[in-house]
């Protein structure tokens, strides 16, 4: 599992985010100055860094983190949710004060609301992500995300093109993309409505868009379609459309970490680059079958059986 043809397994790397989602249920959210008795409360495990990179260790990866987290009970769990999946958070920088976390409200109807506090994930430092880069043993891919300064993430990725990574970057939530990353960045996986923002072609998805943005940006793009799959853009600027297979989604929380996740890997085992996408595609329909985020991805054991389908063993 997670091992390409020459027997050696994937390393990925992913300079990113790391939150706690602290999710209260209520049958309604309270007024300015009411306080209302909640139904239930969970926390989970979150950030779309954190998410990437539990995909792609569940898969098989060698994987390194490089981020922040504070100096609270938060950070602890963290680690402690890292140790436990395997994860090397050796890069991961501490800071005085909070971690990332999301208080979520959700409503009866299934309404909610979101206060993201970055904490600490705002303040990794442009030369620690480079530093921790350089230190990585082994390294294929380097996967980010825009839950972090950019300009860290471009010190980053340009560490990791240096020793002939191969960079991935999810710019999500969508934002304009700083030319500095932009430069060092190979492939954009975007979702629809990330694509829209950054291509200013609102719902625009035509093939013709697809390939101009890629052309534009000088990157390779795979954009993400939810239920309908992915769209490739390949090298010669035609579009191949991969469809999901269909499923009963529960919960489609955190499928585009997955598919992030699991392209990073498909990439670092030298598959072809429809199966790199065939893989995410898998991941992240298998994932909307069950609730929650980290909590939905395939176990090792699917994920295992994943690979292999997509690997046609």
């Amino acid at each position: 599992m997670g091992i390409g043809g020459s027997g050696r397994r994937a390393a990925v790397a992913v300079v990113g985010s790391m939150n706690i989602d602290l999710i209260a249920y209520t049958r309604r959210a309270p007024g300015p100055g009411e306080t209302v008795i909640g139904e239930r409360f969970q926390s989970g495990f979150g950030g779309k860094g954190a998410n990437q990179a539990a995909m792609a260790r569940l898969l098989g990866a060698d994987v390194s983190f490089v981020g922040a987290l504070g100096d609270d009970a938060y950070a602890a769990m963290t680690l402690e949710n890292f140790a436990s999946l395997g994860v090397d958070a050796s890069g991961v920088m501490r800071v005085p004060g909070s971690s990332g976390v999301a208080p979520i409200w959700v409503e009866a109807d299934g309404t909610n609301r979101i206060i993201v506090v970055s904490g600490a994930n705002d303040r990794v430092a442009p030369e620690h992500a480079a530093a921790a880069v350089r230190a990585m043993a082994r390294l294929d891919v380097a996967v980010g995300q825009f839950e972090i300064p950019q300009a860290a993430t471009a010190a980053g990725f340009t560490a990791a093109r240096a020793r002939r990574a191969i960079t991935v970057l999810n710019p999500a939530p969508a934002a304009p993309i700083a030319p500095a990353l932009l430069s060092v960045t190979d492939w954009l996986i975007p979702n629809e409505v990330e694509f829209g923002v950054l291509g200013g072609t609102s719902s625009d998805l035509s093939d013709a868009a697809l390939a101009a943005f890629a052309a534009r940006t000088g990157t390779r793009l795979v954009a993400t379609l939810g239920s309908r799959g992915a769209a490739l853009v390949q090298r010669d600027g035609r579009v191949v459309r991969l469809p999901a297979p269909p499923v009963g989604a529960v919960d489609t929380t955190g499928a585009g970490d997955a598919f992030v996740g699991a392209f990073a890997v498909g990439l670092a085992l030298g598959f072809d680059e429809l199966d790199a996408v065939r893989l995410g595609i898998s991941c992240a329909s298998d994932s909307v079958t069950r609730p929650g985020t980290q909590a939905s991805f395939p176990a090792p054991q699917r994920a295992a059986a994943i690979l292999a389908e997509v690997r046609g063993i």
